[in-house]
């Protein structure tokens, strides 16, 4: 079969989908509008005439259906490369091929075949710990409601797909079709109101019903099967493996977020894991009908059926489905008790204090099946329910809390303030660490509900007094990591550590510290990256936290961030760094004989740290994985990655593998030439600071970019800077790397890497430089993925484009000059691209990514000129509503076609 042959069925969702596409825009639009969409794919909008001669021309309602039209063919043709993709994994497996790369399968080969033993495999297995956390930042611009359509799409896509439909059932499903595309259509795909904080935790709660319950315990399952297969033993696999988030507890930069909103999302959580666990109760009970005629039981189940709340005569001798009437009815009381709306049909018994104990009561099912010959029955539903008690508990995830650490110092200070202590504020280092150690060794409160406070230090205080109260409702994995932003310093750690202890969540007990939650710093820009190593070192060396740590297992997490370091130093140092940082901790670590968990805060661009997860973490310096790391996942990547069950368990799938994999069969992944990587990043960085500090630079961003428009559209909670946006120091990385991507220059993942590979070649000659070079790239796993992410970035860049752009500049010589300087480093970098790597085009070796930007990209290159076009019309009038309304919509067509944009 010919590649030809293989891409088929994908030719023909395209061509379905065009068709449908075109009778709806003729039918809703006009034929104006119909024929200037055909004419996109061959370029016609970019040459035979130009984009500005056809806003003059259509009537505003024509621009803003086509505007539309290019976003819905764009995000239609996303959802059946998606299914392709989908379709040729599972035309793989059939066929018996290799395992791909990222797959367990592929993994554990990789480590059996490594000689590594059944043993070391377990014990790995018993101190892993992966997580993927869902954060609040808002790069998806797309309503829950148009997802749904898309879901709705794939799904008639797959069913006409089937060799088996009939031509009548091919028409019925085309016709479903049909209607969700016309519905899709009629449906405004822009908010028309300001997010919330509830609003998106309600969209971080929908991925578990349409994919985690599913994909989460069905990934335990295979690591089960695929380990008895290779080592013929059954591993006790504990739930490493979570799903965690940050919304409702990440109040850096939102001042919307407090103790109620943080009490709302731990019950809207635990609400969607009631419901879960209801649903799978009742299908139990409807499996579970065996008689006691036919089959023994233990004295357990025997127990759970006689207090059960199930009168029914009809199973008075079925003593599975009465034990299981007592366990619903027990977690309708438990349900009940922490005021949560989802219910059994019974509410009955004692609530359960903890989920352990549910999940014993649910084992004790699954014994007596297993001694009395029907073993059979629990690797189906039971088996499932089991797993899923265990890894989502009685809140589905874990929920992180998040503050700036200044805000953290500002409490403490009036803490001490009120208590007629040090003025802590005046304080240097030294005695900041010096005057907390005090207070930590002490069960003394400095808090004193006789006083007056700041509203500010009432809010923070009442946020962790909330998690205290939570952590004893839910159990205390609800809420198990508290993050520092912009932490800079050992102070920063331990001034975390007072509020806590404040609160209840840090006791002494005989004097002997303990803490309920991990205390993470996290490690942002360029210059706390550097010092990150000697601040944990100087924390490891403090006899108290120290003592601290036993109480969390000896385990300390550091949280690295990739947005700011990238914002600060540009997209080669910020790696560069981040590289080098990991490298010091690893060290810091083995010294202080403490383990090392990593937080990686990696967005879905590629400037800011994204890219596939897998190839990252097997590019991680060696000792940093060691079967524990976290990854944060952000806007539009994580409905690309989780909003489909198979999309799921791939994803998932990939960062288990990975870190099984670099854990126990790592190669060697160390960078063979560490001067020459250093060399490149130092000129790197002066030629990213020399642009981003040159005069006029920000008035070039804040022109030549949508960011203004962007600044207004309802994609999220918090502002899109903390302070102000006149300073790119204060401008949240979000909105900066997702204006870079809507004016197509892309500038954060690749700005800088051509002026340092030519400052290499003039320091070192041109031939033996280069050969340095590629030497370095061939034997580097760091500098391959690095390379392989930005030609992902260069490949959607477009600089013609971006000259659109560049003149919607009030100052022409500014416009000039800066473009100028961007077009040079543009063509440098794609210069040094080819000429290290031997490529001579880009996606050389990714012909799936090159096969589906060539579908997307015409569509994305019209809302891209008719974005410039319109945002001429808001400059000439700010007034304009229905021009801001066109570009929402382009920002949000762009955004869903890139794909990774922000």
């Amino acid at each position: 079969m010919t590649d030809l042959d293989k891409d088929l069925p994908l030719r023909e969702d395209l061509a379905r989908l065009n068709r449908l596409l075109e009778e709806l825009l003729r039918e809703q639009a006009g034929d104006e509008v119909v024929e200037e969409i055909r004419a996109i794919p061959a370029g016609a909008l970019q040459h035979d005439k130009r984009a500005d001669e056809l806003v003059q021309r259509l009537t505003p309602a024509a621009i803003t259906a086509l505007v539309r039209a290019c976003g819905l063919y764009s995000q239609l043709f996303n959802i059946a490369e998606d299914l392709h993709h989908a379709r040729r994994r599972r035309a793989h497996q059939r066929a018996g091929s290799a395992p791909q790369r990222g797959s367990l399968s592929r993994a554990l080969t990789t480590i059996h075949e490594a000689g590594v033993p059944f043993g070391q495999l377990a014990a790995a297995l018993q101190d892993a710990s992966v997580s993927a956390v869902l954060t609040a930042h808002p790069t998806e611009v797309q309503r829950q409601s148009v997802l749904d359509g898309h879901r709705a799409v794939r799904k008639f896509l797959q069913q006409l797909s089937s060799v088996e439909i009939t031509p009548e059932e091919e028409q019925e499903v085309e016709a479903k079709l049909t209607r969700v595309i016309h519905a899709l259509w009629q449906t405004t795909e822009i908010r028309p109101f300001k997010m919330t904080v509830a609003d998106e935790i309600e969209n971080g709660v929908a991925y578990h019903p349409l994919s985690f319950f599913q994909s989460i315990p069905a990934l335990y399952d295979r690591l089960g099967k695929q380990i008895r297969e290779l080592w013929g033993e059954r591993a006790e696999i504990p739930s490493f493996l979570r799903v965690g988030s940050w919304i409702g507890g990440d109040r850096d930069g939102n001042p919307n977020v407090d103790a109620a909103v943080l009490r709302h999302a731990v019950k809207r959580q635990a609400e969607v894991a009631f419901k879960h666990y209801f649903y799978e109760l009742a299908g139990l009970y409807r499996e579970l009908s065996l008689s006691q005629r036919h089959v023994q039981v233990s004295a357990g189940v025997q127990c759970l059926a006689a207090a059960s709340p199930d009168g029914a005569i009809s199973r008075k001798e079925e003593p599975y489905r009465l034990a299981l009437a007592t366990i619903e009815g027990r977690l309708s009381a438990t349900a009940a008790g922490l005021g949560l709306a989802a219910r059994g049909r019974w509410t009955a018994g004692a609530p359960y204090a903890s989920a352990q104990e549910m999940q014993a009561e649910l084992q004790t099912l699954a014994d007596s099946l297993a001694e009395h010959g029907s073993a059979l029955l629990i690797d189906g539903r039971l088996g499932k329910l089991l797993r899923a008690v265990d890894v989502f508990g009685f809140y589905l995830m874990p929920l992180d809390l998040r503050q700036h650490a200044e805000k953290h110092a500002a409490v403490v200070s009036e803490l001490f303030a009120h208590a007629n202590l040090e003025q802590y504020d005046a304080l240097d280092e030294a005695a900041r660490v010096r005057v907390l150690l005090r207070e930590l060794a002490t069960p003394r409160l400095l808090y004193s509900p006789f006083l007056s406070y700041s509203a500010d230090s009432e809010k923070e205080l009442g946020i962790f007094r909330e998690a205290a109260l939570v952590q004893r409702q839910f159990g205390d994995g609800a809420i198990a990591q508290c993050i520092i932003s912009n932490c800079a310093s050992v102070s920063d750690i331990l001034a975390l550590a007072l509020l806590c202890k404040e609160c209840g969540l840090l006791r002494l007990d005989g004097g002997v510290p303990a803490i309920s939650l991990n205390l993470v710093p996290l490690f942002e820009t360029i210059a706390d990256l550097d010092a990150s190593a000697s601040i944990m070192q100087q924390l490891f060396a403090q006899p108290w936290y120290q003592q601290l740590l036993k109480s969390r297992g000896g385990v300390q997490e550091v949280m690295l961030g990739y947005s700011d370091s990238n914002k600060d130093g540009g997209y080669v140092t910020s790696q560069w760094q981040l590289y080098q940082a990991e490298q010091r901790l690893v060290r810091v670590f083995d010294n202080a004989g403490i383990k090392m968990r990593l937080f990686h805060g990696r967005g879905g661009s590629v400037g800011r740290g994204g890219g596939p997860s897998y190839e990252a973490i097997m590019a991680q310096p060696a000792g940093t994985v060691v079967g524990r790391i976290r990854i944060t996942e952000q806007g539009e990547v994580i409905t690309a990655k989780f909003a489909d069950p198979d999309n799921a368990t791939r994803n998932l799938e990939a960062l288990v593998a990975a870190t099984l994999e670099s854990t126990l069969a790592h190669g060697d992944s160390r960078i063979t030439d560490e001067s020459a990587v250093a060399e490149l990043s130092d000129s790197a960085f002066r030629a990213y600071r020399a642009l981003v500090e040159s005069e006029g630079f920000m008035q070039y961003f804040m022109e030549a970019t949508p960011i203004g428009a962007i600044a207004k559209l309802n994609i999220g909670s918090r502002p899109a800077s903390r302070k102000t946006l006149a300073s790119i120091k204060d401008l949240r990385a979000i909105p900066w790397v997702f204006s870079w991507s809507q004016s197509r220059v892309m500038l954060p993942g690749w700005y800088g890497f051509g002026s340092a590979v030519r400052a290499f070649l003039d320091a070192h000659g041109e031939a033996a430089g280069l050969a340095r070079l590629r030497e370095l790239y061939t034997g580097s796993p760091f500098l391959q993925v690095m390379l392989s992410n930005m030609e992902q970035v260069l490949a959607k860049a477009d600089l013609q484009i971006a000259r659109r752009y560049a003149a919607l500049v009030g100052s022409e010589a500014l416009a000039d000059r800066l473009f100028g300087r961007l077009q040079a480093e543009f063509d440098a970098t794609l210069a040094a691209f080819f000429a290290i790597t031997g490529q001579d085009k880009l996606l050389q070796g990714n012909p799936t990514l090159a096969r589906s930007l060539d579908t997307r990209l015409p569509y994305l290159d019209a809302l891209n000129l008719l974005q410039v076009e319109l945002l001429k019309r808001l400059r000439d009038n700010p007034d304009d509503e229905e021009a801001l309304y066109a570009i929402h919509l382009t920002i949000n067509g762009i955004s869903a076609g890139l794909r990774n944009s922000g």
